[in-house]
């Protein structure tokens, strides 16, 4: 029976990995671990462990991270030291992490270092951040890349990854998108009380490359919105560095009854608010990858999600107040065509599940080697 540990620090990710996740529990011969920790164990965000113990999964552990006062190299290195000791308790054949976080990373340098076989879900993408620079480190920790289309694998060839580590399998995410077992949208108002009949989704992160200014982007995009008539569901952003400065400014809003304002939402819950919503603002990959899917406009913000693999309708603008108020004076005329499979058919569970059954994946050489294009 082989082990194989998902780690995840994000609602983000989990959503990404759960398919995976649940997939491996029906199989007799994979046992299954989840190391939870990061934004998952913060009441500030949700507390959306309740989300992961929801699914029953049998063998979850929790580790505490993060403290606001902490720097990213500070999450890394105690995650870093919470992980190692998890790993030397269960002894994993695998270790599967997704993205770019500084969980993500942690995974990696347990797993390369300790002689646990790495395999990285949706590496070989570019975004322009310092999330680019650490998907990039966790694919050259990882010996297996489990990604979501063909230009990712080419880049992580380009990379010198050998090919025979390779396997497109398509976006995880795409399985729960587009499954039978999301709610309706009336339970899905009545459970989070929205009355609104039309809304939009707002979905802003910080971008840690540029603290300097997120305050006043911030500011500028509250302010945006509340010179704006549309009705709309806000989510607070993910837990890096700046978040403070969006939540705070958020608070503008609370007494606007134009606005519901959630620190998360039920992964399945949030995908049929966004698959029946006017259109999603903000700078969050949900509205690169999954809006496009269900055919919603998109106004993407500044520069966090640059260099991602966009479609060419979404609105994009810049962090000042002009530029958000011009988006939104043309949001409801804008029209978008579905997505098709640019990132999978919805079966990444059932993809991954094949690889890892064939015994090849299993005789990978954990001593990497980096392959030339020229050979």
């Amino acid at each position: 029976m082989k082990k194989i540990l998902f780690l995840t620090g994000t609602r983000a990710d989990f959503g990404k990995i759960k398919s995976l996740i649940s997939i491996l529990e029906q199989q007799s011969e994979f046992e299954v671990f989840v190391f939870v920790t990061g934004m998952h164990l913060q009441e500030q965000y949700g507390y959306t462990l309740i989300e992961i113990e929801r699914c029953n999964f049998k063998n979850v552990f929790t580790f505490e991270n993060h403290t606001h006062e902490t720097t990213m190299d500070l999450t890394l290195a105690k995650t870093i030291e919470g992980l190692s000791g998890y790993c030397k308790t269960i002894s994993p054949d695998m270790i599967v992490v997704h993205g770019d976080r500084v969980e993500t990373l942690a995974g990696g340098i347990v797993g390369s270092l300790n002689n646990i076989l790495v395999a990285h879900i949706e590496g070989g993408e570019v975004s322009g951040t310092v999330d680019e620079l650490i998907r990039h480190s966790v694919s050259k920790l990882s010996h297996i890349h489990f990604v979501s289309n063909k230009q990712a694998a080419k880049r992580l060839i380009q990379m010198g990854e050998i090919k025979e580590s390779v396997f497109t399998i398509g976006s995880p995410d795409l399985d729960i998108m587009f499954s039978d077992q999301l709610p309706d949208l009336i339970t899905v108002k009545e459970y989070y009380k929205i009355d609104f009949e039309n809304y939009a989704i707002v979905m802003f992160h910080p971008v840690t490359t540029e603290i300097k200014e997120m305050q006043k982007y911030a500011e500028n995009f509250v302010s945006s919105l509340l010179q704006d008539n549309h009705n709309y569901i806000v989510i607070f952003p993910n837990n890096d560095l700046g978040s403070q400065f969006i939540i705070e400014a958020y608070e503008r809003l609370k007494e606007n009854q134009r606005f519901r304002i959630f620190p998360s939402l039920r992964f399945e819950y949030f995908l049929t608010l966004l698959k029946n919503s006017q259109f999603i603002i903000g700078n969050s990959s949900a509205g690169i990858r999954e809006a496009p899917y269900y055919g919603i406009p998109i106004i993407n913000i500044g520069t966090r999600q640059q260099n991602r693999a966009v479609h060419a309708d979404i609105i994009n603008t810049n962090y000042s107040e002009e530029g958000i108020m011009e988006s939104l004076a043309v949001i409801d005329s804008h029209k978008v065509q579905n997505v098709e499979d640019d990132f999978g058919k919805g079966n990444s569970n059932v993809l991954f599940l094949e690889c890892l059954q064939k015994e090849d994946i299993w005789l990978l050489n954990h001593q990497k080697q980096f392959r030339d294009l020229s050979n």
